[in-house]
């Protein structure tokens, strides 16, 4: 019964002083905590459970701990605030992935990303067709903020009043960092053969100088070679 006791203590112990620190942390959403802030939130919470879980450690103690700990977070957080250089440490810089039209391979290796990767944050801001980018973005938290080409900003053809045509093939890579996806190529009802033909007619003498190529809705191929 004492150890139940105990272990209801430092439960209600651990929420209290959880609630009262993430209070004092703000309001910041998930998605625009950076990497550091999330770590070190992950670790507050484990220190938490330990304090809470294992009666070997004084509850005096793990309050300390995660007091500490926080204040640590805070200070660098004003850091930041105050001290560029430290925030760049801390958060990281937005990096240039698509520049005028262009993937910036270099900048994808430094974020360990590869041509899936960047096709799927695309598709998560409704950019289905890399050739309708103009710049891409990748922010400290890892979302990526997307700039349109001017001729492919939806609100042109509305100012207009034209129908957009209906699109004969959904967006999709037929090539990546060199390797032929077979899968969606059957999915299109293509074939290798009309691949290297389409390659050869824009300059492309094989595939492994391709760093990425998109069959467009219209059934044109998009292609950027290493």
């Amino acid at each position: 019964m004492e150890h139940t006791l105990n272990t209801l203590l430092r439960t209600l112990t651990g929420f209290a002083v959880l609630l009262l620190l993430t209070r004092l942390a703000g309001k910041k959403q998930i998605g625009q905590m950076s990497i550091f802030t999330y770590i070190t939130g992950i670790a507050l919470g484990n220190m938490a459970g330990d304090m809470i879980l294992s009666h070997d450690v004084p509850i005096f103690q793990g309050v300390i701990g995660m007091t500490f700990w926080s204040g640590l977070i805070f200070l660098m957080e004003i850091l930041s605030l105050k001290v560029p250089k430290v925030r760049v440490a801390l958060d990281g810089e937005p990096v240039l992935v698509i520049k005028k039209g262009v993937i910036q391979a270099p900048e994808l290796r430094k974020m360990r990303l590869n041509m899936d990767d960047l096709t799927m944050l695309l598709r998560e801001k409704d950019v289905f067709a890399i050739r309708d980018v103009e710049y891409a973005i990748l922010e400290p938290h890892g979302e990526l903020s997307v700039v349109k080409k001017a001729d492919r900003q939806p609100a042109v053809k509305a100012d207009l009043n034209l129908a957009p045509p209906e699109p004969t093939y959904l967006p999709g890579e037929l090539i990546t960092d060199g390797n032929v996806i077979r899968r969606n190529l059957r999915e299109f009802g293509k074939d290798e053969q009309w691949l290297r033909l389409q390659l050869i007619a824009q300059g492309v003498g094989s595939a492994k100088s391709v760093l990425y190529a998109e069959l467009e809705e219209d059934g044109t191929l998009f292609v950027q070679t290493k």
